[in-house]
C-alpha cells in the first residue's frame, strides 16, 4: 500500500475553497502513486477557529459536505481520510474524521474521543468510542485524532484488536513537537504496526503549527518525515516488513495483564 499525508496550512475560505485545495492535493497524491491520502484534523473547516464558526461550518458539512468528499473520493480513484466537523442530532459538533473509498463510499467516520484543552473542550462534544477496524486492501485500519494517539492504551487497544495501520490527523501546534518526534514512533514501535500522522504547519489564530508530519514503520523508523512547511510526504507500507517486525519484536505476546489491569480502572 502507497500512502500520502498532506502537511499545509489551515484554509480559511470556507468548506468551497477547502474542497477545492484537497482536490488539487489529491490529485498530486494520485500522480505519486498513493492509494490513501490523509489530512490535517478538521481539514474542512480549520481547527482553531471560534465555537460560532465550528457550529457553522458543522451545518454546512452535514448540507452537503459528505457528499462532495465522496465525489473527491472516486473522482481522483483514491481513498481519502479528511477530518471535519460532525453535526450531531442536538445542534453539537464533534471533532470527526471521515475514510473514504476509491468508489465514493464512506468507509468509517470516527469522533474524536479525548479531548485537549479548552479549545477543544470550548468548541466539540467528545465522542464515546474508540474507531472500529476497517478492512481495506487486505489492511486492517483503525483511526484516532490528535491527542488520541497521545494515549498509549489508544494505540495499544487498537494493536490488540488486529490493527495494522492507524491514520491520525492532527493539529499538533508548537511547542509540542516530541509528540511528533517522540511518542508517535514510540507508539508504532511498541505496538508493531505502521503510523500515519498529518498535521497543519503555519499560523491559526494564536497557534502555531509546528509540522513534522510522519510516516512511521512498525520498527518505529521514519518511512517519511516533513519538515515545518507545506508539503506532501508518500510512503510505501509492505506487509512483509510488518511480518518481520511481529515475527522478532514480542511486546503484545509478552505482555503480562494481570499485573497491570488496574491501569484500565
Amino acid at each position: 500500500m502507497r500512502i500520502a499525508a498532506w502537511q499545509g496550512k489551515p484554509v480559511t475560505g470556507g468548506l468551497g475553497e477547502s474542497l477545492e485545495c484537497l482536490d488539487k492535493i489529491a490529485t498530486q497524491a494520485k500522480e505519486q502513486g498513493a492509494d490513501i491520502l490523509v489530512t490535517p484534523e478538521m481539514y474542512l473547516s480549520g481547527y482553531n477557529i471560534g465555537t460560532q464558526a465550528v457550529g457553522e461550518a458543522a451545518h454546512s458539512m452535514a448540507e452537503k459536505g459528505l457528499s462532495a468528499l465522496s465525489d473527491l473520493a472516486r473522482q481522483n480513484n483514491l481513498c481519502l481520510l479528511v477530518g471535519y466537523p460532525e453535526l450531531n442530532d442536538k445542534g453539537q459538533a464533534y471533532n470527526a474524521a471521515a475514510l473514504f473509498g476509491r468508489n465514493g463510499d464512506l468507509l468509517s467516520n470516527y469522533r474524536k474521543s479525548h479531548l485537549f484543552g479548552e479549545v477543544d473542550r470550548a468548541q466539540f462534544t467528545a465522542g464515546d468510542s474508540l474507531s472500529p477496524l476497517i478492512e481495506l486492501d487486505g489492511w486492517s485500519i483503525s483511526l484516532g485524532i490528535c491527542y488520541d494517539i497521545e494515549f498509549p492504551e489508544v494505540a495499544r487497544s487498537y494493536a490488540l484488536a488486529g490493527a495494522d495501520l492507524v491514520l491520525v490527523p492532527t493539529a499538533n501546534m508548537l511547542p509540542f513537537d516530541g509528540v511528533a518526534t517522540r511518542l508517535v514512533p514510540a507508539r508504532s514501535e511498541e505496538n508493531s504496526l505502521f503510523m500515519v500522522y498529518a498535521n497543519y504547519c503555519g499560523n491559526e489564530g494564536d497557534f502555531h503549527y509546528c509540522g513534522l508530519s510522519c510516516i512511521c514503520g512498525p520498527d518505529g523508523e521514519d518511512l517519511a518525515r516533513a519538515g515545518r512547511g507545506e508539503e506532501l510526504i508518500v510512503a510505501e507500507l509492505k506487509k512483509d516488513a510488518l511480518r518481520s517486525v511481529r515475527e522478532n519484536v514480542r511486546y503484545l505476546a509478552d505482555r503480562r495483564p494481570g499485573l497491570y489491569s488496574k491501569i484500565q480502572e
